[in-house]
């Protein structure tokens, strides 16, 4: 049961992340903290990773391209546009979409891992995209089709849809670095491609308004949250670790209210109930659907009968 602790205080701490990203919109400019914030993380990596990816310096410059897309994908797409996004949508509505992450992930394995389609992998998209629905047009489904996804929602979409990408290429890829040498890179591809944006941004300051914003965000949600989930993941399984993702809705949710003072309403509660319904469905109807296999069996089948 100890082992528990590790998954869980990792996605608590993601949790406050999404606090912090709504909280940082008043304080500071997103381009300033996506750069310092994978910046710091960098300068605390360096010490004990840089001499290890040295020695790993031709297989870094074998996957550099791989490594590179990953680091845009990951360091600069995904937390940069969450960053934005906050101007414009709630800390829960964030939590939630986040939530989508596995979900979106499973979806793009099927067309890039070949991985085969189930049960609940269709029936958890159709409610988690109605619960989606449900969440971003308020409880008014026919607003969306008269105004259109807002810009903090869209932001938030293809954010957490660059995660599920960099989840997907990660496996895919397989690049034999280890673990930690292997993000090290790809931050530092991350920061590289965020220094235009940081350079064309209206205020860079660290000041005590925002300076713990950041170094939460460099230090706890960057390095130290991974480093929790690798330890769950080694100690509990891949499997049993990921169910812990469906608390970050839950666990932001009460943290933004206490802190931002957000208001919970009752499209909160039931587009998030049906996302993580979806969810929850996905990891456990694990049955194939395999109509090709069903269509020539039934054709076997027939002629059998003739």
């Amino acid at each position: 049961m100890k082992s528990i602790i590790f998954p869980l205080l990792a996605v608590l701490i993601w949790s406050i992340n999404a606090v912090v990203n709504k909280a940082a919109t008043s304080v500071i400019d997103p381009a300033a903290i996506s750069f310092y914030r994978w910046f710091l993380a960098f300068l605390l990596m360096t010490p004990f990773l840089l001499v290890p990816v040295w020695h790993h310096r031709k297989t870094v410059k074998q996957y550099w391209w791989k490594l590179f897309i990953l680091g845009a994908l990951g360091m600069g797409l995904y937390q940069s546009l969450a960053y934005y996004a906050a101007y414009y949508v709630t800390a829960t509505f964030m939590g939630i979409l986040n939530s989508l992450i596995p979900l979106l992930t499973v979806i793009i394995s099927i067309f890039v891992l070949r991985v085969v389609p189930t049960v609940g992998i269709a029936l958890g998209t159709i409610l988690s995209i109605s619960g989606l629905v449900w969440l971003v047009s308020h409880g008014d489904p026919s607003q969306l089709l008269s105004q259109g996804l807002g810009r903090g929602e869209l932001m938030m979409f293809i954010a957490s849809t660059a995660y599920a990408f960099y989840g997907v290429l990660t496996k895919r890829w397989s690049i034999p670095l280890p673990n930690w040498q292997s993000l090290y890179v790809q931050i530092g591809f991350g920061v590289l491609l965020l220094i235009p944006n940081f350079l064309t941004a209206e205020s860079i300051a660290l000041t005590k308004d925002n300076v713990g914003l950041v170094i939460f965000a460099g230090v706890g949600a960057s390095i130290l949250a991974p480093y929790l989930w690798i330890l769950g993941v080694m100690k509990l399984g891949a499997n049993t670790t990921s169910i812990f993702m469906n608390l970050i809705p839950l666990f932001t949710a009460m943290i933004a209210v206490a802190v931002l003072g957000e208001e919970m309403h009752s499209y909160h509660f039931i587009g998030g109930g049906v996302i993580l319904l979806g969810i929850f469905l996905v990891q456990k109807l694990r049955a194939p659907l395999n109509f090709r296999r069903q269509s020539v069996t039934k054709k076997a089948d027939c002629q059998q009968e003739m």
